[in-house]
């Protein structure tokens, strides 16, 4: 008997000690694009937010297919919790039923994100611009927009694009004398889109394509080519090592946004962690480590003098930039993605 008492009063201890202990929430699935981006995130948002919630962020990436996002959707076999999408692709997944809506009373500082970047299936991650680059080293005269992107006679060699139909069009037509506040109006036209492809023919034979992020800066600093469009981080991020150099006028701003899929199955702690994410503390971290502006405008205040003057949408380098449309490209993607590949393989 004496027995049986001191197992059930270790037995009622340990119950106790047990209910004392912290809640495991189950974890949920992040989706980015890899590379940089996820190691920022990692540092900005996964590490501190299992910190502070004890639930933990099973990240993974993708290519930014939606043919993935719609399989799971469509078979109700959804397992990533939040992801992260362009522009064009959470307009058209939305549209289609593919994304969760979400409240903008669940962002704290909803009405100081940038304009656009809170919609109904997203809230903003970061805003980037898809510009110029060129090595300094090289180049002693720098360029001042796409009008010398096209120029071979007084920059002879090599350009680098990345290989699509989008921002190249734009690309295009600016370097045709298009003003940048029409360019879409002019797109949006079969006789704007034959004027940015035979823009394209005249510099086809110069094209050096890329498909990775990380190629245009090494085909720079090769000397592979002259300039190249790039992603405005990775420039930044080279920016004290090399010669690189980034050229504002004629870059397309856009935005990437989180967004859960139809049918996670960690709804709520998907918003908890999208909500999280939207801090300016952490979107802090996150632009020191990638060199993206913020979705959140309250994040400058946290940002040195320096790193500001290097973001894409700092106000000195608004000038000369244009957003890119997202409506137009979910409208008119499909088909010039397919007229553009046709092009490309002649």
């Amino acid at each position: 008997m004496p027995n049986i008492q001191k197992s059930t009063i270790f037995s009622i201890a340990l119950c106790l000690s047990l209910v004392n202990l912290p809640a495991h929430a189950a974890p949920i699935t992040v989706i980015s694009f890899g590379g940089a981006g996820k190691q920022a995130q990692v540092k900005a948002f996964y590490t501190p937010f299992k910190q502070q919630t004890n639930t933990s962020v099973i990240a993974g990436e993708y290519n930014g297919e939606m043919a993935n996002i719609k399989a799971m959707v469509d078979t109700h076999s959804v397992t990533w919790d939040v992801v992260e999408v362009e522009s064009p692709e959470l307009l058209s997944g939305c549209d289609e039923g593919l994304f969760e809506q979400l409240d903008p009373s669940m962002i704290k500082d909803a009405s100081s994100f940038e304009k656009g970047t809170i919609t109904p299936c997203g809230v903003g991650l970061h805003v980037s611009s898809y510009m110029m680059a060129y090595d300094s080293n090289r180049l002693k005269t720098p360029p001042q927009g796409w009008k010398d992107f096209w120029d071979v006679k007084k920059y002879p060699g090599k350009r680098g694009l990345r290989r699509g139909a989008k921002h190249n069009l734009e690309y295009a037509l600016m370097a045709d004398g298009v003003p940048s506040t029409d360019i879409y109006k002019v797109l949006a036209t079969k006789e704007g889109q034959d004027r940015a492809f035979r823009k394209l023919d005249e510099l086809k034979p110069y094209i050096q394509w890329w498909t990775a992020g990380a190629q245009p800066l090494q085909y720079l600093m090769a000397g592979d080519v002259v300039m190249s469009s790039a992603y405005n981080g990775r420039v930044a991020a080279l920016r004290k090592d090399t010669g690189l150099r980034i050229v504002w006028n004629g870059g397309i701003l856009d935005f990437d946004s989180w967004a859960i899929p139809k049918g996670s199955p960690n709804v709520a702690q998907a918003k908890e962690f999208i909500a999280f994410a939207s801090r300016p503390e952490q979107q802090k971290v996150y632009t020191e480590t990638l060199f993206y502006s913020p979705t959140n405008r309250k994040t400058f205040d946290l940002l040195d003098q320096e790193l500001q003057s290097i973001l894409p949408t700092a106000p000195q380098n608004m000038p000369g930039q244009i957003y890119l449309d997202s409506a137009f490209w979910a409208d008119y993607g499909e088909q010039l993605e397919q007229r553009f590949n046709a092009w490309a393989a002649k």
